[in-house]
């Protein structure tokens, strides 16, 4: 086995364990014990529940994951170009610092059901919107702390180069920043997906995984909305995993270790 393999399964083959005996003890648990369904479902109930309607399931991801993404494209965009307007402008900074800690106090079950009553029952404006707002807050706060972050020799150095303060943003600021950025992207990718699906509670089109667990829940079928919740789960990890490969891909040894 070569070293990329050996440092992969290293990597892999704990939280792999770790999963197949937390699964197992959870089945001895529930089995031994007779808890109830509706109270917590066995992993053997839960898997034949995924298995019976691992179709519509798969659809539903599709649906929120839709909504996920547009969501935190937006969130991504408007956090970065904020980010950078609050660098150039501290004036600007300072007043929208609050408006942002507020947008991060903001609960996602006020608001979700302030937005879908703005919209048509078939838009899926609102749940994007909610997406974009819970995306925006973490992009937009290490941002502009990545930008922030200039050491006085690099400031010397631009100044003794007369650089324009466009030109340290672009050869300074930004490529610091980077790291920073996808700190944000990875908080921000997890956070799209639960905003998506907990956005899919309060009304609206009842075709993505946070409809389905109501629906379930409302059918007293708990295998099932545990089915779904798996759905959401999977969904989350593919989006975290997919902000961890791009920051690999883009920024290289110098990204910040995942927390």
């Amino acid at each position: 086995m070569t070293a990329a393999g050996r440092r992969f399964g290293a990597i892999l083959l704990p939280p792999l364990v770790f999963g197949v005996l937390f699964l197992l003890l959870w089945q001895v648990l529930v089995r031994v014990t007779g808890v109830k369904s509706y109270v917590l479902p066995a992993p053997s109930d839960i898997g034949a529940a995924l298995r019976a309607s691992i179709g519509v399931i798969l659809d539903a991801s599709l649906r929120s994951g839709a909504n996920a993404l547009v969501g935190l494209l937006v969130g991504v965009v408007l956090g970065v170009l904020l980010a950078a307007l609050a660098t150039r402008m501290p004036l600007l900074g300072g007043a929208v610092s609050p408006l942002v800690a507020a947008l991060a106090a903001m609960p996602i079950v006020a608001l979700a059901p302030l937005l879908n009553t703005m919209y048509s029952p078939l838009s899926t404006l609102p749940r994007r919107e909610v997406v974009a707002i819970s995306a925006f807050v973490p992009v937009f706060v290490n941002v502009l702390r990545g930008l922030s972050r200039l050491s006085p020799v690099h400031r010397e150095l631009m100044q003794s180069y007369a650089a324009s303060g466009g030109q340290v943003l672009r050869t300074i600021r930004v490529p610091g920043a980077l790291p920073y950025f996808f700190t944000g992207l990875r908080v921000a990718s997890s956070l799209a997906v639960i905003a998506a699906v907990v956005s899919e509670y309060f009304g609206g089109l009842e075709d993505g995984l946070g409809s389905r667990i109501t629906s379930s829940v409302g059918a007293t079928d708990y295998p099932a909305a545990w089915a779904s919740v798996l759905g959401a789960v999977m969904l989350g990890l593919l989006f975290f995993l997919a902000s961890l490969l791009l920051e690999r891909v883009v920024v290289g040894n110098r990204a910040l270790p995942v927390a």
